[in-house]
């Protein structure tokens, strides 16, 4: 099981989340971050995403992400790449497993149905569920205080698998903080590549630290 977080697209132009400032793209994250920041100012929130959604949509993938997608395609057992990031570049990259916890931005969802459905390059405030008739359609992005997506498979995985490695993530953001410590619990050898140590590094049993773009293909390589 792989677990990937925002430094692993830092190299494709894509900025990282900074928790530390409590900013995101120079905006509070509860501004644009929070279903109380959707209710407040709903073009405002619209207006970050469509941004950010053009910026992933210009970014492409890097020597990571394919080294992931080619490991995956020839890997014989069984493997599952969790991703913390909005972007689409692991399944640009060609990543078939790609389970997207905190959601996607290409996509939009029903705020009173929960459809999710494809997104436009521009969002507006006002574009209704075609599917319900009733709801909004918001951004397909888990902000903070919402649930996560895919836990239980994530959970599932993570208590079945024999090798762990988590790629560019902070450790300070939860449940993905904690999966590190599930991993281990189950026996699995756990590996963490980052530009630094994580808030949860004590819990790898390897930490190999530099550019996702020069590490990730040495460690898979060497698993290969």
């Amino acid at each position: 099981m792989v677990l990937t977080g925002a430094g692993i697209s830092a190299e494709s132009g894509l900025r990282t989340f900074r928790a530390v400032e409590g900013l995101w793209e120079d905006h509070r994250i509860e501004d644009v971050a929070t279903p109380e920041g959707y209710q407040r100012d709903r073009q405002l929130v619209h207006d970050f995403y469509n941004q950010r959604r053009a910026a992933a949509a210009a970014a492409k993938p890097n020597a990571a992400h394919l080294a992931l997608a080619e490991f995956e395609a020839a890997f014989a057992g069984e493997f599952l790449l969790v991703t913390q990031n909005v972007d689409d570049l692991h399944a640009r990259a060609g990543s078939k497993r790609v389970l997207a916890m905190h959601g996607q931005l290409n996509r939009m969802h029903c705020d009173n149905c929960g459809q999710v459905t494809d997104a436009p390059p521009v969002c507006r405030p006002d574009m209704r569920c075609q599917h319900c008739q009733a709801g909004l359609l918001r951004p397909h992005v888990v902000w903070f205080g919402e649930m996560p997506l895919f836990m239980e498979e994530i959970s599932a995985a993570l208590a079945d698998c024999n090798l762990f490695i988590a790629i560019g993530t902070s450790g300070q953001v939860y449940p993905a903080a904690g999966f590190v410590r599930i991993a281990a619990a189950a026996g699995a050898h756990c590996i963490e590549a980052n530009l630094e140590a994580s808030a949860v590094a004590a819990g790898f049993d390897e930490q190999r630290l530099g550019l996702a773009t020069e590490i990730v293909p040495q460690i898979l390589a060497e698993i290969a």
